[in-house]
Parts: C-alpha cells; sequence; structure tokens
C-alpha cells in the first residue's frame, strides 16, 4: 500500500467520522473509494464497518465525557437495533439495491421537510417523551432500523436521529449521542458476520478507522460546543447532497474516484 493511498484513506476517514457522527451518509465517501482501490463491494461494505466501529467508539466517548448520552436508554433501544442488525448482515445480496436507494431518498426528503417547516420539533427536547418507558412501538422501529443498519449501514444515522427525535423527544445534540451509541453497540454483531464471510480487509480498514475515530471525536466536540441548530444546518446539507447523489443529479462517487486518480 503506497502513501498515497494510506493519506486518502486517512482524509477520507475524518470526513467519514465527522459526517457520520453530526448526520449520517458518510459511507458515501469511504465505500466508493475503498472499491476503487480495489475491493469487491461486499468486501468494501464489510471493511467499512471497522471505520464505523472506531468512529463510535471515540464519539461515545467524548458524548459521555459531557454528560449528554442517556446511557439507560440508549440500552435499552440498542437492544432491538442489535437484533435487527444481526438478521439484516445475513440478508441475501439479491435485494434490489437500487430500489432500497431511492426509497431512502424519499424518507430523507421527508425527513428534511419537517426539520425545515418545523425546526423546534428537532431543536427542543420533551421531556414527557425522554421520561417514558420504552414502548413496542419503539421496539419494532429501531428493530428495522437495525436491520437496515446490518445491511447496507449508508445513511442509518438520518433513520436513527429521525426515531430518536421524533418517537423518544430528543433534541438533535442528544439524539446524536444516543445515535452514535447504538451504532456502536449494533456494529459488531454485524462485523462479525463479515468476517465470518471473509469479507473484510483489516489494513484498509484500520486505517481508515484511524481517521475516522479522529472525525468523531471531533465531530462529538463541535455538536456540544456549537448546539443542535449547527447540527440541524449540518443534516440539511448532508440530505440534500446524498438524496441528490441517489437521484442520479450530481456523482459524489465519480467526483471521489476522479480526485484519487489525480
Amino acid at each position: 500500500m503506497s502513501w498515497f493511498e494510506i493519506t486518502a484513506l486517512i482524509v477520507a476517514g475524518i470526513l467519514v467520522g465527522i459526517i457520520n457522527t453530526l448526520a449520517g451518509g458518510g459511507s458515501i465517501i469511504s465505500l466508493p473509494l475503498l472499491m476503487f482501490m480495489g475491493l469487491p463491494a461486499d468486501i468494501a461494505n464489510g471493511t467499512n464497518r471497522i471505520a464505523i466501529l472506531l468512529q463510535n467508539v471515540s464519539s461515545v466517548g467524548m458524548f459521555q465525557h459531557k454528560k449528554v448520552l442517556d446511557l439507560k436508554k440508549g440500552l435499552w433501544l440498542s437492544l432491538p437495533a442489535v437484533v435487527g442488525s444481526v438478521a439484516g448482515a445475513w440478508i441475501a445480496v439479491d435485494v434490489n439495491k437500487e430500489v432500497i436507494e431511492k426509497s431512502i431518498a424519499v424518507v430523507m426528503l421527508f425527513m428534511l421537510f419537517f426539520i425545515l417547516v418545523k425546526p423546534q420539533r428537532w431543536i427542543k427536547e420533551r421531556k414527557e417523551l425522554i421520561e417514558k418507558k420504552v414502548s413496542f412501538f419503539q421496539v419494532v422501529i429501531f428493530f428495522f432500523i437495525g436491520l437496515y443498519g446490518g445491511f447496507i449501514q449508508v445513511g442509518v444515522g438520518y433513520f436513527l436521529l429521525a426515531g430518536l427525535v421524533l418517537s423518544a423527544g430528543y433534541e438533535l445534540v442528544k439524539a446524536n449521542a444516543l445515535k452514535v451509541f447504538i451504532v456502536l453497540f449494533f456494529t459488531p454483531f454485524a462485523l462479525v458476520i463479515f468476517i465470518i464471510n471473509h469479507q473484510v480487509n483489516w489494513s484498509y480498514g484500520l486505517i481508515l478507522g484511524i481517521g475516522s475515530l479522529i472525525g468523531g471525536y471531533l465531530a462529538s466536540k463541535m455538536a456540544i460546543s456549537w448546539g443542535a441548530n449547527f447540527v440541524r444546518w449540518v443534516i440539511v446539507i448532508t440530505i440534500l447532497l446524498t438524496a441528490a447523489h441517489i437521484f442520479g443529479w450530481i456523482d459524489i462517487q465519480g467526483a471521489i474516484q476522479s480526485v484519487v486518480k489525480k
């Protein structure tokens, strides 16, 4: 592996860690880079989980240190997500990926609408929801979010944020803290399945993970220091870019590959 490839992986990891911690969809950067470096799509998907794991280790540590992580609620919401992630990682690969991606884009645009039209719902917490015990409805929601996260991962942060804000009542900074905790909780289980199936490249994954660990740490500090309104606008921008990429209006993967070629 050349120094250029190492540098590209670390820089990409930092960007992915920042984007995933503040919003979601950062794997749009890491997956095409891994595939451009010669990894098949399935191995790139598995390898990417190492970076996801490491970025959330640093993010969770920072959120916990600053006391914005609701650990008890996070554990209860993580359990159905873990079960879903294991099932998702074993799902057959003949599911139509294009249909799934288009559906994600539509859901994200709906989420964007509510973020812009009703911003207070995302900025102010609702204690009456936070103080409630985890409901059966929330168990079902987070099972399916985990199912998706175990299968594809890309964009799972958007669904987690929507679930944590709209169904559990958290404002965006605390929702982000819970989001990275839940992803940290279920990612090892999905990663083990990819390892068993020999779909992980450790050298690429660990180098990408170094950058993601740094990015996750930086982003968690940004979220805590700059508040929920800053996080809201980061989410708006990343949703627009991700949806535009999925619908083919812009080509983020092509742009990344052209930069790497140079």
